[in-house]
């Protein structure tokens, strides 16, 4: 949520997404975030009673990919394509970027480049009204929980980013309890089989940690 966030670290990526005011989704936003600012994040990613997942998972889908966008535009000037020629989380791991669509064969490429790559084509699902209605209405499409999920995977990857090549930075910026709030927010949503669990390897170890702390 936007709140978490300094002035100072106001920049994005790119545009921030925002949902329609006076929609139902803007209603069920500001009910999330309500309730993330009482410092209950396992509460916060609960379902509220008699609201539809599809419309739950595409609110906080659209506020997830505004999060990302806000802490991956506080550390873009560390992030070049000198600096990570390679898209990795660690050097165990390294991502190929393919949207099926206009790069249909996995392709090698720098870290800037790949999150540029990634974060255009989640901002190119968010905005296709057959994909996330805004509408109320409008139902959601049959494959809604394929491409959210598609979406969170790929977004996990800035994350896993960030922590493994540019933690220094963050700190050095000290946001990094923006960046653990947000990240252990976004854990706990996932975790409802949202994601699988080999996707998150690079950052289990981190995981655990934020799950421990929070029992």
């Amino acid at each position: 949520m936007s709140f978490l966030f300094s002035s100072r670290s106001s920049k994005t990526f790119k545009p921030k997404k925002n949902i329609p005011e006076g929609s139902h989704q803007y209603e069920l936003l500001k009910h999330a975030e309500a309730t993330l600012g009482s410092g209950n994040l396992r509460q916060a990613v609960m379902l509220p009673e008699g609201e539809d997942l599809n419309e739950w998972i595409a609110v906080n889908t659209v506020d997830f990919f505004n999060q990302i966008n806000m802490l991956y535009g506080t550390i873009t000037e560390f992030c070049t394509e000198a600096s990570c020629p390679v898209m990795s989380a660690g050097p165990r791991y390294e991502y190929h970027w393919a949207d099926g669509t206009n790069i249909k064969k996995p392709i090698k490429c720098s870290a800037p480049k790949y999150i540029d790559y990634l974060m255009t084509w989640v901002q190119d699902q968010l905005d296709d009204e057959t994909l996330f209605p805004s509408k109320i209405g409008v139902p959601f499409p049959k494959n809604f929980m394929s491409v959210a999920k598609t979406i969170l995977k790929r977004l996990f990857r800035v994350y896993a980013h960030i922590y493994h090549q540019h933690f220094d930075s963050v700190m050095q910026l000290q946001e990094e309890a923006h960046l653990n709030t947000s990240f252990k927010h976004f854990i706990f949503f996932v975790q409802f089989n949202l994601i699988d669990r080999r996707e998150l390897a690079p950052l289990q170890e981190l995981i655990e940690k934020l799950g421990s702390k929070d029992r």
